[in-house]
């Protein structure tokens, strides 16, 4: 596939800044960008957090699930939920359109940057900490990622460069 028409699909815990750098990225690659959140919000005519409460956690990475696989974006950044890598058929789905990227960002700069944790419509049981629900995803992001990021002590600019620097080598890699 040739990177000009590949998307790059960014996962990892909530706060780790996917939105954030996705934008960042479509402007600094032209490309298209989609918050999977927003679709899903969308779609329900309803916040996250409402999903949540009407539905349950299982209900919303079902929609999520849905949102996945519906999904159909060439030269895309794709910003995921959290609970993305829920779903295999979903992570799969997505891999048709370019390398998924994850976000390592460590638990204890999630927790400082996540202050809405009660309202945020983070896809989890409810008697399930922040700490806990990390300690559940890495791996599962670990398992999907194509390119793993570590955010620690990196500027937005500095992530931006890095994510296109190791998704290029990657091509190159995957071309040989």
């Amino acid at each position: 596939m040739n990177p000009y028409h590949q998307s790059l699909t960014l996962i990892g815990m909530p706060g780790a800044g996917k939105s954030t750098l996705g934008l960042l990225l479509a402007k600094s690659l032209a490309k298209d960008f989609v918050d999977t959140d927003l679709l899903i919000q969308l779609e329900h005519r309803k916040t996250l957090q409402d999903i949540l409460l009407e539905q349950g956690y299982l209900g919303l990475r079902e929609a999520e699930e849905q949102i996945l696989l519906k999904a159909q974006y060439p030269n895309h950044i794709i910003a995921t939920g959290g609970s993305a890598v829920y779903s295999a058929k979903g992570m799969q789905h997505l891999k048709h359109f370019g390398p998924i990227i994850f976000l390592d960002v460590s638990i204890d700069l999630l927790e400082e940057r996540i202050n809405n944790m009660n309202s945020r419509g983070i896809a989890r049981p409810a008697d399930q900490t922040f700490a806990e629900a990390y300690a559940e995803r890495r791996p599962l992001y670990l398992q999907y990622a194509d390119i793993v990021i570590d955010c620690r002590n990196k500027s937005q600019e500095q992530l931006v460069s890095e994510v296109i620097y190791e998704e290029a080598d990657a091509f190159i890699q995957n071309d040989a």
